[in-house]
């Protein structure tokens, strides 16, 4: 805690920075409203919130002051997202390395450590704009700065120069134009002000609310009319990289051609990269060079502007990226998703995002590391739910068999902690299937949701949605089956000797079994489309979906006999996920059907 009124310690800075968070956690939907700069992607209170929940889930309280600030910056660099959640853990880290004294520290010592921290924040931002959030954060320095030799008590001088960064708050859309059009404050810089309030309220009361419970969330009315200005890049893309001696403007001049909004912050060790892009695969081929890629994301502003401002719905639909869904359908039906991931050795890539078809299948082939596939994070999830909570009425999630992933059940530990925080009701799916058959559960939810179903009608016909759909999975070898681990490798022995060519469905439990062994790949293709008959003659079709990896010939035989029963298209084909293709190898193809 404080040690006095005139002193602070390691303890006192950890606490105050809790307060700090509480206040971003309680204003999280506000600023998601406000955000119109660099792109009105509606996502800065969410990214804040999550920088904040890195910092708070992370065991720091040490009288230490130095290694403190230290772990503190690094816990926000850490998990820093978005512009201003990177510009921010800079700032913390500039102002680690400038506290020269370990133990307690006065105002004067504070003021000048957070004058010299501004540098460093400025440093990072490849074209720093003022009217943001590192204006106030300057001016504010500045103000205390300014005070050092007038107060010797950190409570009078932070109320003091609160005043201050309120001042340049209420300027930024004097400095900003897309601020005066929209007639709001910088979100970013509005999330460092309510940061500097829930400090001073700390510092006056030495009372620390309960972090991270259910709590009330201050509600806000809607902001009509902000004018939303054109996104000149699509892919909000963000990385941490570790390495010795990694060169931050090396890494700013390799990727200033790809992009804009530029932040790359940190030290020579740890580097955390923001930029806006259209090529998302590129920027993470070039930061490998550098170091080892430990955390990626990729949000679609996009995606995220048309959410903003053209909601079609009041209840969101959640998957992940083994549903394998074309990008025509997730913006035609708004639906969200959480990738899975695919490692090769030390690095690793999100499914189908950072990592392209293309250069998929040539490390495929290439590398001496046969890859694998991993959930997403549990934090993953909590900071998807935070931002859909924020935006929508109630979340409808629908995952990968659990009888293949833990998928399923890291979604559902975060949608039961952020609904309880957020209040609003999440229900996650285990949809017991995954590729096209994911796909099609999804697309029969979003159009029930506009035909006018409810989200718990849509939740009581998802069990019958999983039993009337059918996966029928062939592949060329069972050589990749049985090194992701599917068989035995004695029954992939002896297959591979006989050259059987796998046939596999998906059961009503979720997990694969055997249908077939055949010995020739046409004979597997036959055996499929005798199942196929049996069950569309078995009753009514309502879609099916073919998803092959590096097999489209199969896919379009199936797509033409399936044509000729039923005189109808395929709801769409599609190349899979590297996720199913680590699993089952090139030439799988797989048959979804959902009957009425």
């Amino acid at each position: 805690m404080v040690t006095s009124s005139t002193e602070l310690d390691g303890k006192g800075l950890y606490y105050s920075f809790l307060a700090g968070a509480q206040r971003i956690f309680d204003n999280q939907h506000l600023l998601n409203k406000i955000n119109v700069f660099p792109v009105a992607d509606a996502d800065t209170g969410t990214n804040i919130a999550s920088t904040m929940r890195s910092i708070v889930d992370t065991f720091i309280p040490t009288n230490n002051l130095k290694v403190t600030a230290a772990a503190l910056a690094d816990a926000a660099l850490v998990g820093a997202r978005g512009n201003s959640g990177i510009i921010f853990a800079q700032f913390l880290y500039g102002f680690s390395n400038e506290i020269h004294s370990e133990e307690n520290i006065g105002v004067q010592g504070f003021a000048t450590a957070l004058k010299n921290s501004v540098r460093y924040a400025y440093e990072a931002i490849s074209n720093p704009v003022e009217g943001t959030m590192i204006t106030v954060i300057r001016e504010w320095s500045e103000s205390v700065y300014a005070k050092k030799d007038k107060f010797n008590d950190f409570n009078e001088m932070m109320e003091k120069s609160l005043k201050d960064a309120l001042k340049s708050l209420e300027e930024t859309p004097m400095k900003l134009e897309v601020l005066a059009k929209a007639n709001v404050v910088d979100a970013g810089a509005k999330a460092f002000v309510l940061f500097l309030e829930g400090i001073i309220e700390f510092f006056k009361t030495g009372e620390l609310k309960t972090l991270l419970s259910a709590r009330n969330v201050v509600k806000i009315k809607d902001i009509a009319n902000i004018s939303h200005e054109e996104i000149t890049f699509r892919y909000c893309t963000e990385a941490l990289v570790t390495g010795a001696a990694i060169d931050r403007e090396k890494i700013r001049r390799k990727l200033s051609h790809l992009g804009d909004s530029i932040v790359i912050a940190g030290s020579d060790q740890k580097v955390r990269v923001h930029i806006h892009t259209d090529q998302p695969s590129t920027v993470y081929s070039i930061l490998n060079k550098f170091g080892l890629i430990g955390f990626q994301k990729v949000d679609d502003m996009v995606f995220q502007q048309e959410i903003n401002t053209n909601r079609k719905h009041q209840v969101a639909l959640l998957t992940d990226s083994t549903a394998d869904l074309p990008q025509e359908l997730i913006d035609r039906y708004q639906i969200h998703s959480v990738p899975l991931s695919v490692h090769f050795g030390d690095q690793f890539f999100l499914d189908g995002i950072t990592l392209s078809g293309k250069d998929f299948s040539k490390m495929y082939f290439s590398s001496d590391v046969y890859p694998t596939t991993a959930q997403p994070a549990f934090k993953d999830f909590t900071n998807k739910y935070s931002f859909l909570t924020g935006h929508y009425e109630s979340v409808i999630a629908y995952h990968i068999t659990s009888g293949m992933s833990g998928t399923w059940s890291n979604s559902s530990k975060a949608a039961k902690s952020i609904g309880l925080q957020m209040k609003k009701n999440i229900n996650v799916i285990d949809s017991k299937r995954l590729t096209g058959g994911l796909g099609l559960m999804l697309v029969r939810a979003a159009q029930q949701l506009e035909a006018g179903a409810t989200h718990q009608e849509i939740v009581d016909q998802s069990d019958s949605w999983t039993r009337k759909t059918h996966m029928f999975v062939s592949a060329k070898t069972m050589k990749y089956i049985v090194r992701s681990g599917r068989v035995s490798p004695v029954k992939g022995f002896i297959g591979n000797i006989l050259k059987i060519k796998p046939i596999v469905i998906v059961n009503n439990k979720g997990v694969t079994e055997t249908m077939g062994k055949p010995f020739t790949e046409q004979g597997a293709m036959s055996m499929v489309m005798r199942r196929v008959t049996e069950l569309l003659n078995s009753g009514k079709m309502w879609n099916y979906v073919v998803t092959h990896f590096q097999n489209p010939e199969t896919a379009n035989w199936y797509v033409e006999r399936i044509k000729e029963i039923t005189g109808r298209e395929p709801l769409y084909v599609k190349e899979a996920s590297p996720v199913l293709s680590v699993n089952v190898g090139p030439g799988v193809v797989a048959v979804s059907i959902m009957m009425e």
